[in-house]
């Protein structure tokens, strides 16, 4: 078998969607503890064992995506509308930074949050049926501006962390009016930061081909015992290639 006719074997056995359904989403917590734990060396304060579990997530959409065959929930994010900030007290993200200029500015703000894929299914076709299902989402709330918290393991210290912090932030930070603080700061390292490639987590590589921008500097999340960056997509920026092809493949889309 050829890679292209395995990418679309996996595509075929690939489902999507979006729901509110109690057994779904704890499915998605499941998997969420499951590849947090794993990659940032935490229990995550979870309150289930088990379970990745907040008061965001009874507010939240969540996209999912399924295989066919083995019936396993293999990827999943989450969205919260400002509409919905009332009930949960504000953004996730604005426990980490203080958002007010970012969120001075007009438009539909949603945030993207939880968002992981199980390690055997990392690979363009599952991270792709994911975007096109946020397309959709998108288009359907007409959301103008998507922000997110970018996470960065710290199991080596914070070396690796501020070597990617220092490589988004030269190539693709935002504009002055976009900026935001965190309110834990990343703790300084007490030797200096070697200069070699670069190796950006997949998830993060994804949101700047969308045209993503991050906001300032980095947080440190004890918790989840990582260097967390907030990020943030203009809708009407993504770029003509992405667009185009996510906007296709969305319900709803032209």
């Amino acid at each position: 078998m050829t890679a292209l006719s395995a990418r679309a074997d996996v595509s075929r056995r690939l489902h999507t969607c979006v729901t509110r359904d109690p057994a779904e989403v704890e499915r998605a917590q499941r998997l969420r503890y499951q590849v947090f734990s794993a990659e940032y060396g935490s229990d995550l304060g979870a309150v289930t064992p088990g379970l990745d579990a907040d008061r965001f997530d009874r507010w939240c959409d969540h996209l999912i995506v399924t295989d066919g065959v083995t019936g396993d929930l293999v990827a999943t994010t989450r969205i919260l509308r400002q509409d919905h900030c009332p009930e949960t007290g504000g953004f996730y993200s604005e426990g980490e930074f203080d958002l007010s200029l970012l969120l001075s500015r007009p438009g539909r703000v949603a945030e993207l949050g939880r968002t992981c894929v199980h390690p055997d299914y990392r690979n363009g076709t599952t991270i792709g049926l994911l975007w096109s299902t946020l397309a959709g989402w998108l288009v359907e709330h007409h959301i103008d501006r998507i922000i997110g918290c970018a996470s960065i393991s710290m199991s080596d210290g914070g070396l690796k962390a501020w070597r990617i912090a220092r490589h988004l932030q030269d190539r693709y930070l935002s504009a002055e009016g976009d900026r935001v603080w965190p309110r834990r700061e990343l703790p300084h390292l007490t030797r200096s930061v070697p200069e070699r490639p670069v190796e950006i987590p997949a998830l993060i590589r994804a949101y700047m081909r969308l045209g993503a921008r991050v906001c300032g500097e980095p947080c440190w999340d004890p918790e989840f015992r990582c260097a967390d960056m907030l990020v943030l997509l203009e809708v009407r920026d993504l770029s003509d290639r992405y667009s185009r092809h996510f906007m296709r493949q969305a319900p709803g889309g032209a």
